[in-house]
């Protein structure tokens, strides 16, 4: 069976989806007095009725999306979101479950298709858009820190644009309205340079905070000498920079002109120290995930460093033993002075052509694997003594299927080196390809002498077990058995 560590994520979405219906249910119950609980049940069912076709969806969702091509994934998706959904909305605000207002319905089917939205976005976001190297290089500090000149330009805008509005004047101030007006702008732009960076100077002193909790006291502080010393340097600190942040914050103009009392006339007043101490917890919550995240990443590079050093090893480990068996191969071949000693030579180069630079690569198409395996069957042929058995079933719908190199020839080798080779009759090798898109079946199935091969797998199956792991974790099965003279070996990949 195929490993579920990963089972969890599979319904992800169908949770997010309950947790959205139970929000629902609880802010259509919160403002009664009297059988809370079964209007609270009633709503659930009610609205679970008017999301079914979604719920549904979410449940089988993983399967549908590694089941399906794309086009009938998003037929599914159509006939889920823009006919079934609205269909049962109608039908529940025809039936008035629950007696819950018709808005309550449409509301609720809305937010879960705006839910889809989202999950969609953020899956792009996840695949595309996270992986470009620019958008890596910017950083929660970074995008925090343009985060802060956008508000200070929006509100710099807004507060320009609303100059001349008497709706936005209270007692000889003037405040800051929701408006955006090209032309104040433009009439008003150095107002609007002063306002910016007036602004700007507010928040980056919030930011300076931030920074100095991120980089020094968090990082260094708490992570080397713990909480109760971490909390006594951020005092210190804050009573080091809040008098000399709040001094520059009062000295500012735009206090005037907009009434912002709130850093007082005196730098040294308590509430400037209570709003430092403020961005300081407040942000210690994402400075601990910021340094969480970086120490996350090096873990995940180290192993995935880790997990190339180990396959390298593997395949240098494979190569000897393909040279090995092959050599010998050529070695009976020139003992029987045959005429078939340099068309070997000539398929032994192609083989090992392929072994020193096919092997190498991350992929290779299914059709590549497939000829590599009949030349070596070909080559194991001429120079056996007796008669081969052999048939090989193929089934692929495309052979431009990629797998990684040198997985299935292993099989073949452990065949012939512990089957076939040590037999004094007759022996049989049959090998069945099936694959498509989403799934690859390779099963190897041929004759030995139970009673000269006690440890049959070998080093080969090991050694393809530990690649399996590492290249196709969660994604593989491999079964092996051995029935009287027959041993089987099926590897069955789950490619997407």
């Amino acid at each position: 069976m195929f490993k579920t560590k990963n089972l969890n994520y599979k319904y992800q979405d169908f949770f997010l989806n309950i947790g959205l219906l139970l929000w629902i249910a609880i802010f259509n119950t919160y403002n009664l007095t009297s059988k809370i609980w079964i209007n609270y049940a009633s709503c659930i069912l009610a609205l679970g009725f008017c999301l079914l076709p979604v719920l549904v969806f979410y449940f089988l969702k993983a399967t549908l999306r590694n089941g399906l091509n794309r086009n009938r994934y998003i037929a599914y998706w159509s006939t889920c979101f823009l006919i079934l959904l609205p269909l049962f909305t109608d039908i529940s605000i025809y039936l008035q479950i629950a007696k819950l207002d018709h808005t309550v319905f449409i509301s609720t089917a809305l937010l879960a298709t705006s839910l889809e939205m989202i999950l969609i976005v953020n899956q792009y976001y996840q695949k595309k858009v996270l992986h470009i190297k620019w958008v890596k290089k910017i950083g929660l500090e970074n995008a925090l820190f343009v985060t802060i000149v956008l508000l200070a330009l929006t509100i710099s805008i807004m507060a320009v644009s609303s100059l001349n509005n008497p709706i936005y004047q209270r007692n000889g101030f003037r405040l800051v309205g929701f408006e955006f007006n090209i032309k104040a702008l433009w009439f008003n732009f150095g107002t609007f340079l002063g306002f910016f960076s007036q602004f700007l100077i507010m928040y980056l002193c919030g930011y300076l905070l931030f920074l100095i909790n991120s980089r020094l006291l968090v990082s260094k502080i708490l992570k080397e000498k713990g909480l109760l010393i971490y909390l006594l340097t951020l005092s210190a600190t804050i009573a080091v920079l809040y008098p000399l942040l709040a001094q520059i914050l009062i000295l500012l103009p735009i206090n005037t002109v907009f009434g912002r009392s709130i850093f007082v006339t005196n730098p040294f007043e308590p509430e400037n120290a209570f709003g430092a101490f403020a961005i300081m917890l407040i942000s210690l919550p994402i400075v601990l995930a910021l340094q969480w995240g970086k120490q996350n990443n090096k873990i995940l590079y180290l192993e995935k460093e880790k997990s190339q050093h180990e396959l390298d090893l593997l395949k240098q480990q494979l190569n000897p033993h393909f040279f090995f068996n092959t050599l010998n191969n050529l070695y009976a071949l020139s003992l029987q002075k045959s005429d078939k000693t340099p068309e070997s030579i000539l398929q032994l180069s192609e083989l090992m052509r392929y072994t020193i630079y096919k092997g190498q690569e991350k992929s290779v198409r299914l059709s590549q694997e497939v000829d590599y395996i009949n030349d070596y069957i070909q080559l194991q042929q001429i120079r056996l003594q007796r008669n081969l058995h052999f048939e090989f079933d193929k089934q692929v719908t495309d052979d431009g299927i990629e797998i990684a190199p040198l997985l299935l020839i292993v099989f073949v080798e452990n065949a012939f080196k512990h089957g076939i080779e040590p037999a004094e009759g007759e022996a049989s090798l049959k090998l069945s390809l099936t694959a498509n898109h989403r799934v690859l079946i390779f099963s190897c199935e041929n004759s030995f002498d139970p009673e000269e091969n006690n440890n049959y797998k070998g080093i080969g199956i090991d050694n393809l077990r530990k690649r399996l792991e590492l290249l196709y974790p969660d994604r593989y099965k491999l079964h092996i058995t051995s029935i009287h003279n027959i041993f089987k070996a099926e590897l069955k990949l789950r490619l997407t």
